[in-house]
């Protein structure tokens, strides 16, 4: 029941991007968004310089764009944020036609919006082309604590049940004429969620009582270990490399 579930990220394809395998795309990703944190603040730029190169990385990736911008919902505190700094912050004061915004909170409310939009765009790139088996494949190759790895691998594969199980429980009470209208309605969501929390602990024990009784032992087995050449690696971490560039530049100036 749960190997179909956490896969809604993933999406089919034979791009460049989907061949790479999965622990030099894991890698290259967190090189990249740690090289664009690391930029100057105001250098905007450089900014709109890696931005491209995400946009570009998620051209490569063939995935339908309308898939990719519904992704991009997950940014929005940021985008909230971002417009809101400008009129909180302190400092020198820049007017902007009938507006006046804190100079240092502009820059810093550009800076917070390119680098969000950046790395949401790369991690979208790399959720998109990297399924929940590679995934937990790549943490494994890089050695990650192998009970961090049980965890989101567990993570990954049952939350799609229980979002589908509080689903059910949602068009079940509103079949029965429930809506959330008022204060009054709190104690029916609140016995929904405590029954969701007792249904999800139960199938947890009773998915790793099925694990016990097949030989599991507290280790995931590694099955059908990863590879990769100099060529995938110079794929992957060649957005780095940009950004490497950028950041070089942006501290030289």
């Amino acid at each position: 029941m749960g190997a179909g579930h956490g896969t809604h990220l993933h999406v089919e394809g034979h791009s460049v991007v989907h061949r790479l395998p999965a622990h030099t795309k894991l890698v290259g990703l967190v090189v990249f968004v740690l090289l664009v944190v690391a930029l100057p603040r105001d250098a905007h730029g450089l900014r709109v310089a890696t931005l491209l190169v995400a946009v570009g990385v998620v051209a490569a990736t063939r995935v339908p764009l309308r898939h990719v911008a519904s992704r991009l919902v997950v940014e929005v505190p940021f985008v909230v944020f971002a417009l809101v700094l400008p009129f909180v912050a302190t400092g020198p004061q820049r007017t902007i036609g009938p507006v006046t915004v804190s100079r240092d909170g502009l820059d810093a409310g550009l800076a917070l919006l390119a680098t969000a939009t950046t790395s949401v765009l790369m991690a979208i790139s790399f959720a998109t082309t990297t399924s929940s088996r590679d995934l937990v494949r790549a943490l494994q190759h890089l050695r990650v604590p192998d009970r961090l790895v049980q965890i989101l691998s567990f993570m990954v594969r049952y939350l799609g049940v229980v979002g589908s199980q509080a689903q059910r429980m949602k068009v079940a009470r509103e079949s029965r004429g429930f809506r959330a209208r008022s204060l009054g309605s709190w104690p029916v969501i609140a016995s929904s969620a405590g029954a969701l929390f007792i249904r999800s602990y139960e199938r947890g024990e009773r998915v790793h009582l099925a694990m016990m009784s097949r030989g599991y032992t507290g280790q995931m087995p590694v099955t059908d270990p990863l590879s990769a050449g100099r060529r995938d690696w110079s794929r992957a971490l060649l957005p780095s490399a940009f950004a490497v560039v950028a950041l070089v530049i942006g501290y030289a100036a």
